[in-house]
């Protein structure tokens, strides 16, 4: 067994080998049922290998998290060109959002650390730490700068991202939750997007 101080990822030619794998047998598997030889298996490298880059199984799953997480965050921020309304800031904000939700990782993701959460606590903390909690401080860093502009009228900056986030999942998570994708469609999600942003504005938009 590794001490804390061994508890860290160490990178090599084969380390996206390793994740990808890693990701394959996590999501099919769950974390609990995902052992170290399917995953070896999956990701064409030995053991010896693998442990080499991650010596503790929880170590893997975070670091596949916290990659696809900044990956879709830094994605969308690309995507924001200062000239765009508020509205239509917003609305990329609430599209991406969604669609981390409705996206394979993300689904199974948030089914995984739901179902096994309350047996790996500082897996739900980790997952939490950067995927939601980097949405919602990359929200608030941009909600700031909106209000800096005058576009946004916000005393609670921290309120108002979790609203906004909320919002935009309305009427999608519990029919995600429960599997019931069939009742998620495109238009769906335009609704709740929408309406985030109508009632977002409403509440927060800047009056003369």
């Amino acid at each position: 067994m590794t001490t804390a101080a061994e508890q860290v990822v160490r990178r090599g030619r084969k380390f996206d080998q390793v994740l990808e794998g890693a990701r394959t047998i996590f999501l099919r598997d769950g974390f609990d049922g995902a052992s170290v030889d399917d995953i070896a298996r999956e990701a064409g490298v030995s053991k010896a290998t693998l442990y080499a880059y991650f010596p503790d199984k929880q170590l893997l799953f975070k670091e596949i998290c916290a990659q696809e997480c900044l990956r879709q965050t830094q994605e969308a921020e690309a995507e924001i060109d200062p000239s765009m309304t508020v509205e239509a800031m917003l609305t990329l904000a609430g599209e991406r959002i969604a669609g981390f939700l409705l996206s394979d990782f993300g689904q199974n993701a948030c089914r995984l650390i739901i179902g096994e959460g309350a047996r790996f606590p500082e897996l739900a903390r980790d997952f939490y730490r950067n995927g939601p909690g980097l949405v919602h401080d990359r929200l608030v860093h941009h909600l700031h700068l909106l209000v800096q502009a005058g576009a946004l009228q916000i005393d609670d900056l921290d309120l108002a991202a979790e609203q906004f986030i909320h919002l935009c999942k309305a009427a999608l998570m519990e029919k995600l939750v429960f599997r019931m994708d069939h009742q998620v469609t495109a238009e769906s999600v335009r609704r709740s997007v929408r309406g985030a942003v109508e009632m977002f504005m409403a509440r927060y938009g800047a009056r003369a």
